[in-house]
């Protein structure tokens, strides 16, 4: 697939099937994530791959989160939050948790780290894409708790970038108008 073809095409998949993705295509795309720019060569991503039971794990986590956060509501209000917080990973068959590791030299830019690995995560749904599969990246505020930086294991200075849903796509997509670049763009000669 051509790339510009693959960047016009690619649309967020939020239905997926349950059918097991290989692993080989799993290691494709991670691989694109590592080919993403990063200042000073930090490599500050880290992917975590979750399928079968560690689905399940993560879910328990997110619905903690969930209980503690809404504390405060009716009982059977939080039980339907933390429901759907715990059912959240099983919306597909894999999930690449992908993780921001700051670079330790002075010289590293904070946003810079954040921006490399924000690439990466195009890179990576632009793979999947091309191989087919549907992908969504998802964030929201219980991505950011220390619970799951916690569950992932990443240091104090470390942040989570969001989650990545990989399947066969259980959906045609819509296709999407897009302003042109016009509307955006100032020539500056």
């Amino acid at each position: 697939m051509d790339v510009l073809d693959a960047i016009k095409t690619r649309r967020s998949i939020g239905r997926v099937k349950d059918d097991p993705v290989p692993s080989d295509c799993i290691e494709k795309i991670l691989e694109a994530g590592t080919y993403a720019p990063n200042h000073y060569r930090t490599e500050p991503w880290r992917f975590f791959v979750i399928s079968g039971d560690s689905r399940k794990r993560l879910g328990a986590v997110l619905e903690e989160i969930v209980r503690t956060d809404h504390a405060d509501l009716e009982a059977d209000e939080v039980d339907r939050k933390a429901e759907k917080a715990r059912n959240n990973p099983l919306r597909a068959p894999v999930i690449i948790a992908v993780g921001v590791e700051p670079g330790d030299k002075k010289n590293v830019i904070m946003k810079e780290e954040y921006a490399a690995v924000c690439s990466a995560i195009q890179n990576m749904l632009l793979t999947a894409h091309s191989l087919g599969l549907g992908a969504i990246w998802r964030t929201g505020a219980v991505t950011y708790q220390d619970k799951v930086k916690e569950f992932f294991g990443l240091t104090p200075k470390g942040d989570m970038a969001g989650f990545i849903y990989i399947g066969y796509p259980d959906l045609t997509p819509n296709s999407v108008k897009k302003k042109g670049f016009e509307d955006f763009t100032v020539w500056m000669n």
